[in-house]
């Protein structure tokens, strides 16, 4: 029964290297693949004790750490899925996943268990084995078997409600039987676990290691978001396989000097555009290692399309090449009435074969609508757009509203939403602002009741990020634009084309009184971000700056101050923060200068 499970693959690898480096920590705690299986071993048995029976689902809620790869092997040893919360989630986000799985027994840690609190909520804390449930006999119970789910990982929605996909083991397993071959993973390879968790980017990375006896290296949250640091992490571990979306890579790009431990970089979650490899090639080449562009989605179980990309393909850069689907997948293009297309024409990407899930959560309706059976064959209806030229598929967009950010999925009807809710806002549109180098942003465009006074803008604009801030980081608008109405077109739709340049901006916030240093950093921050309202002592990733756009301010304030920071100096990502520390740098500077 348990024989093509997750947990038993693992455990075969446990046995032949006990004593090999299962998990490391950003080059600090480490953990052998014996004391990995012997940790998850003792959770499982208290999770069975906690009630935890073949097919139940469990929260995981953990940081990154090893105590998330505990967690997640003890849950499934247990028989259970695990239900990623990603402590960086709102408490609002949280709650609703929690609701809406149903769960109401949690794997947690101390650092982080205050995110699931709640009433009728059991938590078990990693690092609190002396509060486990205790019995004198193991619980004895079914196992889990190769259909049973994994885990549930949930995506944006359309409706303007997230919805759960729940994924098996076998799907999980047949996705590395197609791809290990091919891309030769094996025992010696070394993983990082960049992403989050609640991504299922991670699922790729995870047992990526795991399944073939490999080492993962959890990179944690500050590391991640400082391409220096994570840059010099990868070469302290001598990582060869590294996964990444393109606009995240982008920031690598200048910061990996030398790159002679990594085999193979595997691009994933967005679009690929060919820009974003061009620095890299010409100083590394296309062979090693090894640059590979697949396409996938949470439902068909992470990839499903496999593509080489070799310096060859600079010559085409308005093409996204997709490549071939993977052995036992089925890629076909369909027009809007589900018929086959041509070569050559564009339509719908639609997806079959073992990979694709059975549906959402508790969502019939939604799973009839983009699950469908044509020809006596299931498919998954994506919603991308694609050609097939030459017997290659080549991405070209999205067929709905449906956006890439960061490799997230991001629908507009869900942030809309939430904006909705203020009392002055009568419409919302949500759209993706490209600030350039693969730094793409979320804009919410937002009409008022009335038309305000400036200083009103900017409290509205202020309350409506407030609001904002119940949804996770990747689905905050970036910035907020108030008019008095949406532009239309003739026929009485939203006029897309036109709604950026009828957007005005929220005007800037008076000056508070900061000079000097912190008043060049803030304009930095203002002029990068588009958001002048961001105070001297506000998390600016709070405030929907992302990854990338905090890599340029880190840039434009090195260009200014000549500090040579990385951003693995703040302590907070602050504007004060930021300022203090190019007053440091120039403090020492001056000395030096001095003492020279």
């Amino acid at each position: 029964m348990t024989a093509r499970c997750l947990h038993t693959f693992f455990e075969r690898q446990a046995a032949r290297f006990a004593d090999r480096a299962a998990v490391t920590v950003s080059g600090q705690r480490q953990l052998t693949y014996g004391e990995l299986n012997a940790s998850a071993d003792r959770a499982a048995a208290a999770l069975r004790r906690a009630g935890v029976r073949r097919g139940s689902l469990v929260g995981l809620c953990v940081d990154r750490s090893a105590d998330l790869v505990v967690g997640v092997l003890a849950i499934l040893k247990a028989g259970g899925a695990y239900v990623p919360l990603d402590p960086a989630y709102p408490v609002e986000r949280i709650d609703f996943l929690l609701r809406d799985t149903g769960v109401d027994l949690i794997v947690s840690v101390s650092a982080v268990a205050s995110a699931v609190d709640g009433p009728g909520r059991r938590v078990l804390l990693l690092d609190r084995e002396e509060e486990w449930p205790s019995g004198d006999e193991p619980v004895q119970d079914e196992p889990a078997g190769p259909a049973d789910p994994a885990y549930v990982i949930h995506t944006s929605g359309s409706t303007g409600v997230p919805k759960g996909v729940p994924i098996t083991h076998e799907q999980v397993i047949g996705l590395f039987e197609q791809t290990g071959p091919a891309l030769e993973l094996d025992d010696l390879d070394v993983w990082t676990l960049f992403h989050s968790i609640s991504f299922d980017f991670s699922v790729w990375e995870m047992w990526g290691a795991l399944l073939h006896g490999g080492r993962l290296v959890v990179v944690d949250t500050d590391v991640a978001r400082t391409p220096a640091r994570f840059a010099e992490l990868l070469a302290a571990e001598r990582v060869t396989v590294l996964s990444q979306t393109p606009s995240a890579f982008s920031r690598l790009v200048d910061q990996v000097d030398g790159a002679d431990s990594l085999r193979l970089v595997v691009f994933g979650g967005e679009r690929l555009d060919m820009g974003v490899l061009r620095p890299w090639i010409a100083r590394h080449g296309d062979r090693s290692p090894q640059l590979v562009n697949m396409y996938g989605i949470t439902e068909v179980t992470v990839h499903a399309t496999l593509r080489r990309i070799e310096a060859a393909d600079l010559d085409h850069p308005d093409v996204s090449p997709l490549g071939a689907p993977l052995p036992l997948v089925r890629v076909e293009l369909f027009d809007e009435d589900r018929r086959p297309v041509p070569d050559g024409t564009p339509g719908e990407i639609l997806v079959s074969g073992p990979g694709v899930a059975s549906g959402y959560l508790g969502r019939p309706e939604l799973t009839a609508e983009r699950f469908v059976e044509l020809g006596g064959v299931r498919w998954y209806r994506s919603g991308d757009l694609a050609v097939r030229v030459g017997g290659e598929l080549r991405y070209l967009g999205r067929t709905d509203r449906q956006l890439k950010v960061r490799g997230y999925r991001v629908e507009p009807a869900e942030v809309e939403a939430v904006l909705l809710e203020h009392p002055e806002i009568t419409a919302a549109v949500v759209v993706d602002d490209d600030h350039g180098d693969g730094d793409v942003r979320l804009l919410a465009v937002v009409a008022a009741a009335v038309d305000r006074p400036d200083r009103d803008v900017d409290r509205l604009a202020g309350e409506l990020a407030r609001l904002a801030a119940r949804l996770p980081a990747h689905l905050r608008p970036s910035d907020y634009r108030v008019v008095t109405d949406l532009p239309l077109t003739p026929q009485g739709k939203l006029d897309r084309a036109a709604l950026r340049s009828a957007a005005t901006g929220a005007s800037a916030v008076p000056g508070d009184g900061a000079s000097g240093d912190e008043a060049v950093v803030r304009a930095i921050v203002a002029e990068i971000t588009g958001r002048p309202s961001i105070g001297p002592d506000d998390d600016l990733f709070e405030h929907g700056v992302t990854s990338l756009a905090f890599a340029r301010i880190i840039a434009a304030v090195n260009d200014r101050f000549r500090a040579g920071l990385t951003g693995a100096e703040l302590e907070e990502p602050t504007i004060t923060c930021l300022a203090g520390c190019v007053a440091a740098r120039t403090r020492r500077a001056d000395l030096q200068q001095v003492g020279g």
